[in-house]
């Protein structure tokens, strides 16, 4: 992860996924996480009245190397500043409480993803996009927004890349994709039936995939070679308008995009001045011939 925290986000969005057992021991470390990070699995087992045995099974089930992680990133929790948690509008807001709540959402959007990312994943994701001979973003509704915004950034970079908002001709492509491709899924819920098709094919015909989409198991990221997360954030009566969870995608695909512009710099300035000289001479008819 990009830093030891994350435990007790981790715990809150897996909640209600989880095994009884596991939910009992999730549960008494979210509401005692000081006690908890000094008890043992056997402790915690007999604390959360469970057992060892689903001390371990709670920390395979949030893929986690062991309990230590866990502690390690329920202790990282504990230390940070205490912050206001996802807040809705109500009816006649008024502006600057729709700003400060707006401003204040996407911010804790922003550093929870940062504790959903593994850098090992990451690292993953930026080496085969950076070889990648074609890269297929794929995602439907607000998620193609992002995906149309990862295709305009690695274009510019000169890599491939498509992010149709048809899914036939999404499929259609990544059909006669090759194994030098990859194939990035995106989805907030990680339960888009179409995307997890698209990514099933892909899977099938040996091509890379990646997917990105809220913490936790679904039926897009069980189809991915690489698996990245965002925060699952709380927008409620909003929801359809995709606004954290927007925020929190977006935070992804610039991390893959800088990791790689940042493995292929001089390149990277290269392609950048050529596409912005190319614009600017749509734009003004004035070419930069440096």
């Amino acid at each position: 992860m990009s830093s030891v925290t994350g435990g007790l986000v981790m715990l809150t969005e897996m909640l209600p996924t989880l095994p009884p057992s596991e939910r009992k021991i999730a549960t008494y470390i979210i509401k005692n996480p000081q006690e908890a990070i000094s008890l043992t699995a056997i402790e915690l087992g007999e604390k959360s009245s469970t057992s060892g045995a689903a001390v371990i099974r709670l920390c395979k089930s949030l893929d986690l190397k062991g309990l230590q992680d866990l502690k390690l990133r329920v202790a990282g929790d504990i230390q940070k500043t205490t912050e206001h948690g996802f807040r809705d509008i109500e009816p006649n807001e008024p502006l600057l409480s729709i700003i400060d709540k707006m401003t204040n959402n996407s911010v804790k959007t922003i550093r929870e993803t940062a504790e959903m990312l593994y850098t090992e994943e990451l690292e993953k994701a930026i080496q085969l996009l950076r070889i990648a001979k074609t890269v297929h973003f794929i995602g439907v509704g607000a998620s193609n927004i992002i995906a149309q915004d990862a295709q305009q950034k690695f274009l510019r970079i000169d890599k491939t890349s498509f992010a149709f908002p048809d899914m036939h001709i999404a499929t259609t492509l990544v059909a006669n994709a090759n194994k030098d491709d990859v194939v990035v899924a995106i989805s907030f819920s990680g339960e888009t039936l179409e995307v997890a098709r698209v990514l099933e094919l892909a899977k099938k015909k040996g091509v890379h995939t990646i997917s990105l989409t809220k913490y936790g198991s679904s039926i897009v990221s069980k189809h991915a070679d690489i698996k990245l997360y965002t925060s699952a954030t709380r927008e409620s009566t909003f929801r359809s308008g995709a606004t954290s969870s927007r925020i929190g995608q977006l935070q992804v695909i610039d991390i893959l995009f800088m990791g790689v512009a940042s493995l292929q710099y001089d390149e990277t300035v290269k392609h950048l001045e050529a596409t912005r000289d190319a614009v600017n001479f749509l734009t003004h008819g004035t070419h930069n011939t440096k």
